[in-house]
């Protein structure tokens, strides 16, 4: 099946005892047992498994090409997860420009408990230079948050397999419409499923999907199960029904996030736009040949200093000053802000999360706020 036909019918089920089309949220915390105390229906406790959580995971292993999938109360506690599940003394290499939320999990919670280095996984060189013999994950972030660099999945996937090493791709920017990086060699992608698989910026939820269903598999399993940091049925139904309108709202995205791009590219009053569909993108090449659309995220300096950016960010009406990204509603933030003092981040950068109004409209109200 076509994946807009996957995003509809792999997590949908008719109701058996009602018939309807859509599955009901199964609320109960506790399943019967049978006659022999088994549990007929296969669910024991919600906190192990639920229908709607089965669902969701069921759609995005589905979405992603992968054996299995695990969800989670959030991006965050899907990534922790991953860490929890290592050896202790695990060597981490990580992206210089790492989501800070996940690279701030690593310097606080597990300082003493694993070690990792930030850096720049592009140059191979560098790459390589810092594989250890206790390097158990190369942990790839591309398009990056917030500065949309490339990495060339192929190239880190071959240099990680030569050493034995897993690699995790953070698929979230891109989402499965725009690039599946299970097809491209990596073991395990991980989603924020609150951005753009939730859409409206209402749901939580975070996500691991699995080439291969091996010992690291399960103790993801495990770390999930017994730590219980999981999403609700609620939350489940509704992502489930998000996913739905997946490929069509990002196919939006993207034709806004590139008409956008390339008006900001031509202001006079913007130093450089960060767009992978951007042929000045650095890795323009590398994202044409490993992704299927450039994606609805960009980035965007301003010809001036931090005090610019926040004129010009208090002056737009549609574009709505908030964290997060992947909602109908446009967003745009300063994120140095956000990121605290370590950030690598100019700070005279814009991000923008580009939604889906149209385009005349959004080019507009940049335009009366970078006068």
């Amino acid at each position: 099946m076509k994946i807009e036909t996957i995003a509809i019918h792999a997590g949908n089920h008719v109701d058996e005892a009602t018939r309807a089309v859509i599955q009901p949220i199964i609320m109960s915390t506790t399943f019967e047992r049978g006659e022999d105390g088994g549990f007929p229906a296969g669910y024991i406790y919600s906190r192990s498994a639920n229908p709607n959580r089965h669902a969701l995971e069921r759609v995005l292993a589905k979405l992603e090409g992968g054996v299995e999938a695990a969800s989670f109360s959030s991006g965050n506690a899907a990534g922790m997860s991953v860490f929890q599940s290592l050896e202790p003394g695990t060597h981490i290499i990580a992206p210089d420009d790492m989501y800070h939320g996940l690279r701030n999990q690593l310097k606080t919670l597990f300082a003493g408990i694993l070690t990792f280095d930030f850096i720049d996984v592009n140059n191979t060189e560098v790459l390589q230079q810092h594989i250890k013999p206790e390097t158990g994950l190369i942990w790839i972030e591309t398009p990056s948050n917030p500065l949309l660099k490339i990495t060339d999945i192929k190239k880190v996937v071959a240099i990680a397999k030569a050493k034995g090493i897993k690699v995790l791709c953070d698929n979230t920017f891109a989402t499965p419409i725009c690039q599946r990086p299970l097809e491209l060699g990596v073991d395990m992608v991980m989603h924020s499923a609150t951005k753009y698989f939730g859409g409206h910026s209402d749901l939580m939820g975070g996500v691991l999907i699995t080439a291969k269903k091996n010992d690291w598999w399960t103790k993801i399993r495990q770390v999930q199960e017994m730590g219980g940091a999981i999403p609700s049925p609620l939350d489940c139904y509704y992502l489930v029904r998000s996913i739905k309108t997946l490929p069509y709202r990002v196919k939006g995205h993207v034709q806004n996030a590139q008409l956008l791009a390339e008006y900001l590219e031509q202001h006079p009053n913007v130093e450089q736009v960060m767009y992978p569909g951007l042929p000045s993108h650095p890795q323009h090449d590398i994202a044409k040949d490993q992704m299927l659309a450039f994606g609805g995220m960009l980035s965007f300096i301003v010809k001036g200093d931090e005090n610019d950016t926040h004129n010009i960010i208090n002056k737009l009406k549609l574009f709505i000053k908030a964290t997060s990204l992947g909602g109908v509603e446009s967003l745009i933030e300063h994120r140095a802000t956000v990121e605290g003092p370590d950030t690598k981040t100019p700070r005279n950068l814009l991000r923008v999360s580009v939604g889906l109004e149209h385009i005349d409209d959004l080019i507009a109200d940049m335009e009366q706020a970078l006068a």
